[in-house]
């Protein structure tokens, strides 16, 4: 009796692994599956530039990817694409942390308040409609040449989706959850923290992504100004030379660095929206 009641144990345990295993199976082959489809389409791009070049249809002027291999390991090995891209990404995150913050808080009180929204809503829009490159004399007039022209122009860039989401989301939320929280007694601060918050924080997050995108956008812009660093100032500097294996990387550094910021910013929505079925299907 004893015996068998250890053989169906086994035998369910090994049932219990194997499925375990098969399950984790089934997960890795699904995650390999999404990642092909993900750079399918670079996959194909980089697969058609290098039978270009080896079947001579590339243009001379267009480097092939032995020599932007080549390129890339010899600006790794002297420190000169570290140090550039270094300079870079602080001037983006600065630029980012100044214009998102100051977009989400304002965001805030014109979703919150109507006084506020009354008043600064129409400046802010009257300003969102000016063209960057149109501001870029006023700035340069004003703020010089240095890096806090350079912060300027990225933080102008980064303030208006987080604004205009963050306000569209708090606008957003249903009238009926706020008029449960008062029936409940709940503060201001717990109204905004427990339903507020929580109801806004998709838009929020749409309007970082946003936000992300236009960095690297501006951020070529940004470094064209008098800089002597920078992933912009030195796809600048080859143009000059002629070097158009040091532009291209300067074109996939900048690609890389918006498709992997993008993927930072879907993950933390994801974190942040666990709560909801619909990002947890995704």
């Amino acid at each position: 009796m004893g015996n068998s009641v250890d053989s169906a144990t086994a035998l369910v345990s090994r049932k219990k692994i194997l499925g375990s295993k098969g399950k984790s199976g089934k997960i890795l082959l699904k995650g390999t599956g999404n990642l092909l489809l993900i750079w399918s389409i670079p996959i194909i791009l980089f697969l058609f530039w290098t039978w270009l070049s080896l079947t001579g249809y590339l243009n001379r002027l267009f480097p092939t990817p032995d020599e932007l291999l080549r390129t890339t390991v010899r600006l790794i090995e002297d420190g000169t694409l570290a140090l550039n891209l270094e300079v870079s990404l602080i001037r983006a995150f600065t630029g980012l942390a100044i214009g998102g913050s100051t977009g989400f808080i304002l965001g805030i009180l014109t979703g919150q308040f109507s006084l506020v929204n009354k008043i600064l809503n129409t400046p802010i829009q009257m300003i969102k409609s000016v063209p960057r490159l149109a501001i870029l004399p006023l700035v340069l007039i004003w703020f010089g040449i240095g890096e806090t022209s350079k912060l300027i122009l990225i933080a102008l860039s980064t303030f208006f989706p987080i604004y205009l989401n963050t306000f569209h989301g708090i606008r957003s939320i249903d009238r009926d959850l706020l008029e449960m929280g008062k029936i409940y007694g709940l503060s201001s601060w717990e109204m905004f923290k427990n339903i507020i918050f929580p109801g806004a924080i998709s838009s929020i997050m749409i309007g970082f992504r946003q936000s992300l995108g236009d960095t690297w956008l501006i951020l070529i812009v940004a470094e064209t100004i008098a800089a002597k660093s920078g992933i912009g100032y030195m796809a600048t500097n080859a143009r000059e030379y002629m070097m158009m294996d040091v532009i291209v990387l300067s074109m996939v550094i900048y690609a890389l660095l918006g498709s992997l910021s993008d993927l930072i910013a879907v993950t933390a929505t994801k974190k942040m929206m666990r709560w909801n079925p619909a990002y947890r299907r995704t």
